[in-house]
């Protein structure tokens, strides 16, 4: 019972580390916030259409996360889109020389977001074992 519980809250967490960057898709203004990045000058408004629809993007797999804390036959495909998501840019950004401290603060909330999903993988296997 505890591990339903464990895995729902983690579930949970990382859902709301995904879903919290969605509010750059309905307010632009805070991509500077979010982002480290000026989205002011002559070609901002492509710069702004990418980072809105990444956030977008975000939302999508923060919400299937926060489902599948609910919805066990979710969480696997779930868990999967997040690490996928996640990782990937870990391994863009970690490629990459030179990156602002916003955008380094960015990783080091998925290296810690993607710990959690795999703390939630093996809490699912030891369930299901």
């Amino acid at each position: 019972m505890w591990i339903d519980r464990l895995i729902t809250a983690l579930l949970v967490v990382v859902g709301a580390v995904n879903l919290l960057p969605a509010v750059v898709a309905v307010a632009p203004s805070r991509i500077n916030t979010a982002y480290g990045v000026s989205v002011d000058g002559a070609d901002s408004a492509d710069l702004t259409v990418l980072l809105r629809h990444r956030a977008v993007l975000l939302g999508l797999v923060g919400i299937g996360l926060l489902c599948a804390a609910f919805i066990p036959s979710l969480r696997v495909p779930a868990m999967i889109a997040g690490a996928a998501s996640m990782g990937t840019f870990l391994l863009f950004a970690y490629a990459t020389p030179a990156l602002n401290s916003a955008t380094m603060r960015v990783g080091r909330i998925d290296v810690a977001a993607i710990a959690l999903l795999a703390m939630t993988a093996v809490l699912i296997w030891r369930k299901n074992a």
